[in-house]
């Protein structure tokens, strides 16, 4: 496992209001990549301290790469109220074009989990992302339609024990993309991954490692 990484919290100016923002970069940071992780839905306690999320940034840095976390508007100390997920969109490519600037020639990942999972492949779409991983993506919770899909490599990594997306529907969801992402199906685990966060740590270290 990885050393602490360094962080930097931020107060960024997007496009409607402040972001609060957390830069973490690992020991040894491979800066040839730079991750954007987003968090599940703000009207549910979802914050860029989720422990999935959490998990997911602690992958990131076990190989080596930098991540970016933020929260969404209205939380914490991000302004703004929320918007249904395409304002939350846009947030996600404008702090993309950021980390572009703070680490130039660095391929972009983008990550999500729950609500941040579907955010992040829509913002995918529009972005010219190396990967994507979603993890349990919150999928009919948003209501924009993807109309482009993501040309990333794509992971998905999803429960069948998910007790607030049905693990059917995801994987329908998935199938019926013209560009299908990897799904893994972990039996037994729940939306949140209690008991499992290492196994998620493990996991998307030996599928991403290149």
């Amino acid at each position: 496992m990885s050393k602490a990484a360094e962080k930097e919290s931020l107060l960024l100016e997007g496009p409607a209001g402040t972001i609060e923002a957390l830069l973490e970069i690992p020991p040894g940071c491979d800066a040839s990549r730079v991750v954007l992780i987003c968090h599940p839905h703000p009207l549910y306690q979802g914050t860029m301290l989720n422990k999935v999320v959490h998990t997911l940034a602690r992958a990131m840095h076990d190989m080596g790469l930098p991540t970016l976390r933020f929260n969404f508007r209205g939380v914490g100390r991000s302004t703004g109220e929320h918007a249904k997920g395409v304002g939350e969109v846009d947030d996600t490519l404008w702090l993309a074009e950021w980390l572009r600037e703070r680490f130039p020639g660095a391929k972009l990942w983008l990550a999500g989990f729950s609500f941040g999972g579907m955010v992040a492949a829509l913002a995918a779409a529009r972005t010219d992302a190396e990967e994507l991983i979603t993890i349990a993506p919150a999928v009919g919770m948003i209501d924009s339609a993807m109309e482009q899909e993501p040309a990333a490599r794509w992971l998905l990594v999803q429960g069948d024990a998910d007790e607030l997306i049905e693990v059917a529907q995801v994987q329908e969801w998935a199938g019926s993309l013209k560009h299908s992402p990897e799904v893994i199906i972990l039996p037994g685990v729940t939306h949140f991954f209690h008991g499992e966060l290492v196994t998620l740590r493990k996991l998307l270290v030996e599928k991403l490692s290149d």
